[in-house]
């Protein structure tokens, strides 16, 4: 059976918006989600494909947090096929052994305007290293994100779509539960 992984961004990140692993699982069940699994707390839901298309499910997790929440939190939707495909594309191989170091920035589409990224002298952060990949934004820091002005650069580059990090570690487990 295919499966969809809904990444939600800004989930009980600093102690804002608040939505707890439990709560997750209970609202996907009640869009009618089923085979669900929820990855820490910070918004990773796993669940067989509705047999809509990602967007339509994302627009769907929206709504209904809104309306249960109040809250406005942007859902992005990978197919497993499309994640699987994240993984295969790490442009950074080396950096799997320390997956802290990585990090995969899922965006909601391709970016028409790259030039925030484009005017980043990359040599200039090294060792740190980026690389845009369509809809995904690959950030390898080897000596850890918290410490890199890449990561602040980077982040501060206006891309114009809408965005939601992951570690390394995160997206090869969600992909595993995904397989499961």
């Amino acid at each position: 059976m295919s499966r969809q992984i809904a990444l939600l961004r800004g989930i009980n990140v600093g102690g804002h918006n608040r939505f707890p692993k439990a709560h997750q699982l209970e609202l996907a069940r009640s869009l009618g989600l089923s085979e669900v699994s929820v990855l820490l707390q910070t918004g990773n839901i796993v669940f067989a494909d509705p047999g809509v298309p990602p967007q339509e499910t994302a627009r769907r997790f929206e709504e209904r947090i809104a309306a249960e929440l109040g809250l406005t939190v942007p859902v992005l939707v990978r197919t497993r096929d499309e994640l699987a495909a994240t993984v295969a594309g790490n442009p950074f191989p080396a950096a799997v052994p320390e997956p802290r170091t990585l990090h995969v920035t899922f965006l909601s589409e391709a970016p028409a305007d790259t030039a925030g990224l484009d005017a980043l002298d990359e040599a200039a952060y090294a060792p740190d290293r980026f690389r845009l990949l369509g809809r995904e934004l690959y950030l390898w820091c080897p000596q850890g994100v918290g410490r890199s002005s890449l990561a602040d650069a980077v982040g501060r580059a206006r891309l114009g779509v809408t965005a939601t990090a992951r570690n390394w570690n995160t997206v090869t487990k969600l992909l595993a539960l995904a397989d499961a």
